[in-house]
């Protein structure tokens, strides 16, 4: 590609990033980057009734996360700014009133009451879907219907207005997206969008198409729910002389439920107890978790997120940041929605929690014990680390399912106790704690071992027999670590000590 390539996204600071925004933005980030582009941020506030003062600043801080990183925005500037549609509002009077010049765009004075009575109207005809459009425009008060003098002097006194695309009444529509190939529209199924509100702002519609120009935005790749909106896009393009340099568009396929039955909503994350958002949410009305606060890693989020709609058309999964952007190509991506599966999710955690050196781990345990006022040494977090990356799916898994490693339990499975806390167990770790007492060198797991199997020949039981009396008298639970490799962490005198303990708060059970 000899030009060079330009890509955008471009949020609306309305609320929370979706985690489908992510991975949009995700999307058009590889394809800059594979293709040694530019990344642009442009935030899309000319909706003033649905701005939320903070929502940039929350979008600003989930791509960061994630390891998105932009070449031009509010914060970091660019030769195209200003990055915000609200600071570009007099670049879309111009091109509204080149539209109205050239005949491509009308004035319309409609009141709100005028436009329901005209859509009851339509309603009570029969018509499917009411809409402004080439045959309705005729029938309302705008300045195709009123008398020149008319229109001059409503403007002239204020009178509030939006400004409307002439739509041609019979035309198709051609667009050739990188996802879905040729699509078609006839112009009688698009009505004549509102491109200036009575605020004096633009609507999305002009206002994207007169950025992206300016911008040199050179591939458009958006969710799908902006498809139907494309070809009113294309004409816009050419009303404004832009055909030839156009972008291309790729519209990505929907995020669907876990069960494929829609659009996958925060509804649906509230039901089944999952994030959908890339961080945490607060404001009046809600306060939700996002995929960071619920334990899961940026780069797992990545590589789940890169999956949901494309594939590299092989069996494999796993891709750090520099291996999507050199596999990733938008060929590859499919048309059909993709069910979101957060268990899915959850697999992805688990692996890159299990790369992690157990000096990376040990930082985020240092932060779980700081909390609760426990102090180790590094050594030691390391080694509990080491024994639970296996196990754990999400970082809070290390304090979480190895607490015992830290706090003697003070409760005990009572399942575990009914079915195994018995006479011939208690005499074998009777025989082993004192052992343990009398043990002046450091346990080691193979020590640990050997001191066991000794107890456990003096009273002649099978290892079988006491091996979950052990860990309930050492844990608590009847199922964890490797138990050997447990006892060398905690020490002789703790292990003893824990022992002593299960046999004096179980004894009724033996």
């Amino acid at each position: 590609m000899s030009q060079e390539i330009r890509v955008r996204f471009a949020p609306s600071p309305t609320g929370a990033l979706h985690i489908g925004g992510v991975r949009t933005a995700l999307y058009n980030y590889l394809f800059a980057r594979k293709n040694g582009g530019k990344m642009i941020l442009r935030i899309e506030d000319t909706d003033q009734s649905r701005y939320v003062p903070w929502a940039e600043k929350y979008i600003k801080e989930s791509l960061d996360w994630v390891g998105i990183e932009v070449d031009e925005s509010p914060e970091k500037g660019g030769p195209y700014g200003p990055y915000r549609q609200s600071e570009r509002k007099d670049l879309y009077a111009q091109y509204a009133k080149k539209l109205l010049d050239e005949g491509n765009a009308y004035y319309a004075f409609d009141t709100p009451e005028e436009l329901d009575a005209m859509r009851e109207r339509l309603k009570a005809a029969r018509v499917a879907s009411p809409q402004y459009n080439s045959v309705t425009r005729m029938e309302m008060k705008n300045s195709l219907t009123l008398p020149e003098d008319e229109v001059k002097a409503k403007l002239e006194a204020g009178e509030p207005y939006v400004i409307r695309l002439k739509v041609p009444r019979k035309e198709e529509i051609r667009l050739n997206d990188m996802v879905r190939g040729w699509v078609m529209v006839h112009s009688s199924a698009i009505d004549d969008k509102v491109l200036m509100k009575s605020d004096g702002m633009p609507t999305y519609h002009l206002a994207n198409v007169v950025d992206d120009h300016l911008m040199k935005i050179t591939h458009v790749i958006r969710g799908e729910e902006w498809l139907p909106s494309a070809p009113l896009h294309v004409l816009l393009y050419r009303f404004l002389g832009w055909e030839s340099t156009m972008p291309q568009f790729a519209h990505l396929p929907l995020i669907l439920k876990p069960d494929g039955n829609g659009k996958l909503s925060k509804r649906d994350a509230d039901q089944h107890g999952f994030p959908v958002f890339p961080l945490s949410w607060e404001d009046k009305a809600e306060q939700v978790s996002g995929f960071k606060e619920s334990g899961y890693l940026p780069e797992a989020t990545l590589n789940f997120l890169s999956l949901l709609g494309w594939s590299p058309g092989n069996n494999e999964e796993m891709f750090d940041k520099e291996a999507l952007i050199e596999n990733f190509t938008i060929e590859r991506i499919g048309k059909a929605g993709t069910k979101f599966d957060i268990d899915k999710a959850k697999w992805f955690n688990q692996q890159y929690l299990k790369r992690k050196s157990n000096a990376e781990l040990a930082v985020n345990l240092s932060e779980q014990l700081a909390k609760v006022g426990i102090e180790v040494e590094q050594s030691v977090k390391e080694a509990v680390c080491n024994e639970l990356k296996e196990r754990a799916v999400f970082l809070n898994d290390l304090w979480e399912m190895g607490s015992f490693f830290f706090v003697a339990p003070l409760n005990y499975d009572e399942k575990v106790a009914k079915n195994k806390w018995k006479a011939e167990a208690v005499k074998v770790l009777e025989g082993f704690s004192n052992k343990l007492d009398s043990e002046t060198e450091i346990l080691t797991a193979d020590k640990a071992k050997a001191l066991f199997e000794e107890s456990l020949n003096q009273e002649g039981v099978k290892m079988g027999k006491v091996m979950q009396s052990l860990r309930l008298a050492i844990t608590g639970l009847g199922s964890g670590p490797d138990l050997m490799n447990l006892m060398e962490i905690l020490g002789s005198s703790e292990v003893s000590q824990r022992i002593k303990r299960a046999i004096e708060e179980l004894k009724v059970q033996a």
